[in-house]
């Protein structure tokens, strides 16, 4: 089944300025509605590398939800374990300025609470086949706990991703059972308790390999935008990847890409800094893509051998 994916589908509602984007005045431009959400832009960015994914998810049942569904299948996503549900989905609402950054967002979180019931029913079906699974840590507890169950009885590599880190910061116990932890340096303050947002990325290395150790984290990589990314593991490992010197577009969906590319470098055999090259490596495809999307690549420019 290669990798799964477990998470929320949303639309999301993106506003860009035709000029100067002017804080507290009124601004022209232009207004998007795309398909989004974490896990479900992930799920499709892996899907991009001519992978095969399963998402498993919540959509609207409308035509809204049906055309997120059509989409995915497209991508050849296997989106047979998707509930179609009332109000499924959630929303963000989101304001970029003229530098291609988010000024202000608001969203809307779906209830995912169903998908107990689903992994209930076919948690041991999704797993007995699973290279690996890729969890919003910020989903209900018990959606959390039946995946660690699974994931325990199926040896099944497991990675953690966050939507909502002021969520998330309350499961942090739960990362002792994930293999490696995604998250931006603002979301690693919030999980630290500490501010992050002036460090070097030498300081944040080294801050992050201390916290690691201590937290007894397997492994972790905090995204620094334009300033790359910083990683460490449980063994001591640390260390520091540059982002790529690129034209930036739009950002949106880059830390998703990273996200993307470091679990797929993970699941199919590469070093932790050879799979966080690798989300570095998508996530600058992103932010310069005219459409703002992940292309797509084969698994041999990644450096990936899979075995048929």
């Amino acid at each position: 089944m290669g990798i799964v994916v477990i998470g929320a589908a949303f639309m999301d509602i993106k506003g860009f300025p035709e000029k100067n984007y002017i804080p507290n005045g009124r601004n022209a431009g232009r207004v998007e509605y795309i398909h989004g959400g974490v896990a479900r832009n992930v799920v499709e960015d892996i899907a991009n590398v001519e992978l095969r994914p399963t998402y498993v998810g919540i959509v609207d049942d409308t035509p809204l939800g049906a055309a997120v569904l059509e989409k995915l299948r497209k991508h050849k996503v296997n989106v047979d374990y998707v509930l179609a549900m009332p109000d499924g989905m959630g929303t963000w609402l989101a304001v970029f300025d003229h530098h291609g950054d988010v000024a202000g967002s608001i969203s809307k979180r779906p209830n995912l609470y169903p998908l107990v019931g689903l992994l209930e029913q076919k948690g041991e079906e999704i797993f007995a086949s699973a290279d690996s699974v890729v969890l919003e840590l910020d989903l209900h507890k018990d959606i959390v706990k039946k995946v660690l169950e699974l994931a325990e009885k199926y040896h099944t590599k497991l990675y953690a991703l966050v939507s909502n880190m002021s969520i998330a910061a309350e499961r942090r116990d739960f990362l002792q059972s994930f293999d490696c932890f995604i998250c931006n340096q603002q979301e690693a303050g919030l999980l630290f308790l500490d501010d992050y947002s002036e460090k070097t990325p030498e300081e944040l290395r080294d801050i992050l390999s201390e916290r690691v150790i201590r937290a007894k984290i397997p492994s972790m990589v905090v995204t620094m935008g334009a300033e790359g990314s910083v990683y460490a593991s449980l063994d001591g490992e640390k260390g520091i990847c540059p982002a790529r010197n690129v034209q930036v577009k739009d950002t949106t969906g880059a830390g998703d890409s990273f996200c993307a590319g470091v679990t797929i470098g993970l699941t199919y055999g590469k070093s932790l800094p050879e799979a966080v090259e690798i989300g570095t490596f998508l996530a600058a495809s992103v932010i310069t893509s005219s459409e703002n999307v992940c292309p797509r690549f084969q698994p041999e420019e990644l450096g990936l051998e899979l075995s048929n």
